[in-house]
């Protein structure tokens, strides 16, 4: 099997002790956001789909006086299936282009 003998030992003990072999959990870095203010995030940004996550960070600094970051911000976000959103704005046309496209269109029947 190509593993130690003490791991298959460990699992082995583990699993008489407490019939799972899953680990437990660990103590980690402690979250900065709680889950209700993740969902306040995700609130906001359904409804203004244009708000970056800078300004969401900005936003929650001012409000609740708690530094985060925007990746904070980025991460209830993606979890919730949301994903940054410019506006589209289109090429910058001049009144030469415009005349072009008039002419083309009318060549073609459009």
């Amino acid at each position: 099997m190509n593993v130690n003998s003490t791991t298959i030992f460990r699992l082995r003990q583990c699993l008489h002790e407490t019939d799972t072999v899953s680990g437990r959990p660990s103590s980690g870095r402690p979250r900065c956001t709680t889950q209700r203010q993740d969902r306040n995030l995700v609130r906001n940004h359904m409804n203004n789909r244009l708000l970056s996550a800078l300004a969401s960070s900005r936003q929650t600094r001012e409000r609740n006086n708690q530094r985060i970051s925007a990746n904070t911000v980025r991460r209830p976000l993606s979890t919730s299936g949301l994903r940054a959103r410019r506006p589209y704005i289109g090429p910058i046309l001049t009144h030469h282009h415009r005349h072009q496209r008039s002419l083309w269109a009318q060549e073609h029947g459009a």
